[in-house]
């Protein structure tokens, strides 16, 4: 029997805040529980892989996802702009391409609890993989801007180098990077300790945060209507053609399929707040109506809702089968 993702309680609190934030109800969740949602969840997910790692230890299996996923990572933004800018402006371009070439945690953590909850197995590197997926797009991003400000080139120089500090040593992703080193260094009497902690509590703490998200996503579906058609067709689209080379690496380095199915969800989601955060200081000439628009307002419920399942299935037909 296929896994049915909408049997998922995570999954239906969104769809319940998304219903809440549709009729204007005054349901939200206090912005510090919210951030401290997204820690525990990224800390709780980190230690997770690290002890999955202490258990399995490193090979040249891991290595090779984490070269397909920093592949992934500088390919997709690259390839994104030189679409994008032949139908919008080139910072604009520069600003979705970084958004659809980084990744969404909080989508990745669903992917896991959706794997998990149906008895599959993946490799705790896939979250080293996630962390590492993060800063290329926007390093990218802001070597393109820079290149297109010609004319004050000693200022740009001084806020990329501020641009890139910022990228590598982002709470959230030192958060996720720090808690999967302890993990493997405390190895399996970590993992005992920290039971209650990463697991009888995580699904609760994801369905409360991604009730909250549910709520943010409605709020940002107006912005959709400020945005072209065509890039709503590229909205559309994108993640499944990302999500799709993804797979197609996988079958070719021999992934399995739990594996795989998270390598696609990376690869088809769209960051909604490390890469707005950025750019909102490093392009702010760049309409946040439109990445923002595009990543929360329709990337970001479609993986949760559709996408994720579909990719698991999509990876047990073409590597399964």
């Amino acid at each position: 029997m296929e896994p049915s993702p909408l049997l998922d309680p995570s999954v239906l609190f969104f769809i319940l805040g998304l219903f809440a934030g549709l009729v204007r109800s005054n349901l939200e969740v206090p912005v510090a529980i919210a951030r401290f949602l997204s820690l525990y969840l990224l800390m709780a997910l980190g230690l997770k892989g690290g002890f999955s790692l202490a258990e399995s230890g490193f090979n040249p299996a891991i290595l090779r996802d984490l070269i397909f996923a920093i592949g992934l990572a500088l390919t997709i933004p690259f390839f994104s702009f030189v679409l994008l800018k032949r139908v919008i402006e080139p910072l604009d371009a520069l600003a979705i391409s970084a958004t659809y070439g980084s990744v969404s945690a909080v989508t990745f953590i669903t992917a896991t609890q959706f794997l998990e909850t149906n008895g599959l197995e993946y490799g705790g590197h896939m979250a080293a993989a996630m962390a590492l997926m993060e800063s290329p797009a926007i390093i990218f991003a802001i070597l393109m801007a820079n290149l297109y400000r010609s004319q004050e080139a000693r200022k740009e120089h001084e806020g990329l180098s501020a641009v890139l500090k910022e990228s590598f040593t982002e709470g959230a992703q030192i958060l996720l990077l720090g808690a999967m080193v302890i993990g493997i260094i405390t190895g399996g009497s970590g993992e005992t300790i920290m039971d209650p902690f990463t697991g009888m509590i995580f699904k609760g703490m994801l369905a409360f945060f991604l009730l909250d998200m549910g709520v943010a996503t409605a709020k940002r579906l107006t912005d959709l209507r400020n945005v072209p058609k065509r890039l709503v067709f590229y909205g559309a689209l994108a993640p499944i053609a990302h999500a799709s080379i993804a797979l197609l690496l996988s079958w070719a380095g021999g992934l399995s399929v739990a594996n795989a199915t998270l390598l696609a969800v990376l690869a088809g989601s769209a960051s909604y707040i490390a890469v707005p955060a950025v750019l909102k200081n490093a392009l702010p000439e760049s309409n946040p109506s439109l990445y923002l628009g595009l990543s929360l307002g329709l990337t970001f419920p479609f993986n949760i809702i559709m996408g994720i399942p579909l990719y698991y299935w999509a990876a047990n037909q073409f590597i399964g089968g």
